[in-house]
């Protein structure tokens, strides 16, 4: 049953028509204890109904070219999703759901695998992971992340290293998202599989392009993995490519999942999310336990995106030196090169991994140091904290740099983050001149090159003060 339009506010653009609908579990979740449905339906500070909310509706409106959560949340303020008993099992009843994931009056399929993904991993993480772990402990939290990924079957994979993920903006010009789906293309030509932020541009392209790769080849079981988590999932929802959608409960989780789970990284043009993710994986990789890990890393774009590449390279190395530059490779218009290359690092990593028995579909052996494995609460004060010092060992640099644009991501496009801004005005950063105005120079080129925010005129939710 259909129901009037909503309108997004202030853009003019009109989503389509909400649907009620009741959809049942495909082979998961079939039976909910009470307590899980009693915590499920708790509206209070301390149920989990809001986040299942959240989350439910971000899945159901994927295909939005809208990335402000909050704009998403009023378009849809009268979304209520609740569940059913019934002598079989569960159902969910959805009043005033986005009409894009259905066709026909049926629910789209991998919407479906979505929306129940997100309630296994909620579930799961509530009821197993926050009571068993100690997450202020950073061996605790690896095995925390472990159990979240072993539960939603990601790491069933029993062949050689061929998770390759894939970042880079979700803003991005059409003809970045076109080559994209190129590279996607001939790493599914080379059987690699494709793990990527889930959401729509440089995280959609090479899921596209490899489908056609794996279809040539014809693989039928590629994988696509979507690593995501509750803060950002609204304005980055899955694209429906991904059949394998894991919720990890922050951040840092999901960052750590990328790493211990992916074999090597490409990473595409994009924004200040783009540059956390940079800052993370180099942060690691400069640890001197990390020295001898091989872990491919490649940057790659089309030939008009050579000057990105070119600041970007400036920036890491005016910050974080000529180790950290060493440990990527920067390949401009050529995807059959950056497939090869990550290729060649993937074998590396087998032969390591046979060598000192770590597990394939797990990097246990990386080291992640305690700040980048502690969650960061943003806020002006913790922002305006933050040291920006080249007296900081170079991966202590790093984890703030990483802080830092994790901030500007909140203040962008997260819920709490927006509402941040709106209350309390732009969040402020102090560094050392050799620090601050590099910083400066990239933000304002992302903003120049409009790789910050999907539609509207982006105001930024910083300054910087060097």
């Amino acid at each position: 049953m259909n129901a009037a339009e909503p309108r997004l506010p202030g853009n003019g653009r009109e989503l389509q028509a909400v649907v009620h609908a009741r959809v049942s579990p495909k082979g998961v979740l079939e039976n909910l204890s009470q307590q899980e449905v009693e915590k499920l339906l708790d509206r209070g500070q301390g149920g989990l109904y809001p986040l299942f909310r959240q989350c439910a509706l971000a899945v159901l409106n994927c295909g939005t070219q809208l990335d402000d959560a909050r704009a998403i949340f009023q378009a849809y303020r009268d979304f209520d999703v609740r569940i059913v008993r019934q002598p079989w099992g569960i159902k969910l009843e959805m009043k005033h759901a986005p009409g894009s994931a259905f066709v026909d009056g049926e629910m789209i399929r991998g919407v479906k695998e979505h929306l129940f993904a997100v309630l296994r991993d909620i579930v799961y993480t509530h009821n197993e992971v926050v009571p068993r772990f100690d997450l202020d402990d950073g061996p605790s939290i690896t095995n925390a992340i472990f159990a979240i990924l072993r539960n939603a079957r990601a790491l069933e994979h029993k062949g050689s290293p061929d998770l390759v993920v894939c970042w880079g903006g979700h803003s991005i010009p059409r003809h970045e998202y076109d080559y994209t789906k190129q590279v996607g293309y001939e790493l599914g030509l080379r059987g690699l599989d494709i793990a990527t932020g889930c959401g729509p541009g440089a995280m959609k392209g090479p899921m596209k392009g490899a489908t056609i790769g794996h279809s040539k080849q014809r693989i039928r079981e590629g994988r696509y993995v979507g690593l995501t988590e509750p803060g950002i999932i609204a304005a980055e929802p899955p694209n429906p490519i991904v059949n394998q959608l894991v919720i990890l409960p922050d951040i840092e989780k999901r960052l750590e999942a990328f790493v211990r789970l992916g074999h090597g990284i490409v990473v595409f043009p994009g924004g200040a999310g783009t540059a956390e993710e940079i800052l993370y994986l180099l942060g690691i990789l400069l640890d001197p336990q990390n020295a001898d890990q091989p872990f491919p890393v490649v940057f790659t774009g089309p030939a008009q995106s050579a000057a990105y590449f070119e600041q970007l390279d400036r920036f890491i190395g005016i910050t974080l030196g000529p180790e950290a530059q060493k440990r990527y490779r920067i390949i401009v218009d050529d995807p059959a090169e950056a497939a090869r290359e990550m290729r060649h690092g993937l074998d590396l990593v087998r032969r390591r991994r046979r060598r000192t028995g770590d597990a394939y579909n797990f990097n246990w052996l990386l080291r992640i140091p305690p700040a980048f494995q502690h969650p960061f609460k943003v806020t002006h004060e913790s922002m305006a904290s933050l040291v920006l010092s080249r007296d900081l060992p170079v991966h202590e640099l790093a984890a703030n740099l990483r802080r830092a644009f994790s901030g500007i991501v909140a203040g962008n496009v997260k819920e709490e983050g927006l509402r941040l801004i709106e209350s309390n005005g732009p969040f402020t950063l102090h560094g050392d001149p050799d620090i601050g105005r590099p910083l400066d120079e990239l933000l304002e080129a992302f903003v120049m090159q409009r790789r910050m925010k999907l539609l509207g005129e982006y105001r930024p939710c910083y300054r910087i003060i060097a």
